[in-house]
């Protein structure tokens, strides 16, 4: 897997990547061009649009954001694009103000685990409790979702604010789905680490998370591996994995198959 091909170079966004060349459980790798990854796409440019949309071809937007940050922030330039189809699905758990970066609060509801422990610990199954409130919240949209990363005609991204939480958790299920093992799904979720400073940076020049961001130390963004690993291990012990969660909320064979032949040669 070549890392410096996945990050696709853009003036107005900093955590935006393709999930192809990432290896599959059969020893085979996802195709690039089908499904991109992102972070907010307000400041894309005018030269990054004609990139995406002319160049890469991309045909449909999957937009993870809650109402309150797209009616703050404004849907953004991909908006008035004929050829594409924007798709506002919001996951609706963030306990922050507006943002995806972390909860100002936690939702006992999303830690059946929780106990008195504190530090690491105590910190992966916040962060676990959190994406999988996701799924409890809005299941509808996490189908819709995956459902429209699915389809055939052209490229597709999805992205929410910062490109790490709701935006890695949809990502993982579509990778899960291809089959693609569970160390690569873990280390695509983490390589979101790589850009953290130029993300924050982004986003603090927005009073819409500022504040958010500001109220914790930058090393509490980081996504480490032990909250990815730790959410994929509670849909094991729940669901029997991503793919028993999903069968769960209506995906069927039908959509598995597609997701598959999207992402796999």
């Amino acid at each position: 897997m070549n890392e410096q091909e996945r990050w696709i170079v853009l003036e107005g966004a900093v955590n935006v990547r393709d999930l192809g060349g990432l290896p599959t459980t059969d020893g085979g790798t996802t195709r690039f061009g089908r499904i991109l990854r992102g972070d907010n796409l307000q400041g894309l440019t005018g030269r990054d649009v004609t990139q995406l949309v002319a160049d890469l071809k991309l045909r449909h937007v999957v937009d993870l954001r809650s109402d309150a940050e797209v009616r703050l922030e404004g849907p953004g330039p991909l908006t008035r694009m004929p050829e594409l189809g924007i798709h506002h699905l919001s996951l609706f758990s963030e306990g922050g103000r507006f943002t995806d970066v972390e909860a100002d609060t936690i939702d006992d509801r999303a830690l059946p685990w929780q106990d008195e422990r504190e530090d690491e610990a105590f910190a992966e199954l916040r962060v676990t409790g959190f994406y999988y409130g996701y799924l409890r919240d809005r299941p509808d949209s996490v189908v819709a979702a995956l459902r429209v990363l699915a389809r055939e005609d052209g490229l597709a991204l999805v992205h929410c604010a910062a490109g790490k939480d709701r935006t890695g958790v949809v990502s993982a299920l579509a990778l899960a789905v291809a089959g693609v093992t569970r160390e690569a799904i873990i280390a695509d979720y983490v390589a979101t680490g790589e850009r953290l400073e130029r993300i924050l940076a982004r986003l603090r020049a927005s009073e819409t998370y500022r504040a958010d961001l500001d109220s914790k130390p930058t090393d509490s963004h980081l996504p480490r591996p032990e909250y990815m690993a730790q959410f994929l291990a509670t849909l094991d012990d729940r669901f029997g994995g991503p793919s028993g969660w999903l069968d769960a909320h209506g995906w069927t064979s039908e959509d598995t198959e597609a997701l598959r032949s999207r992402l796999r040669h």
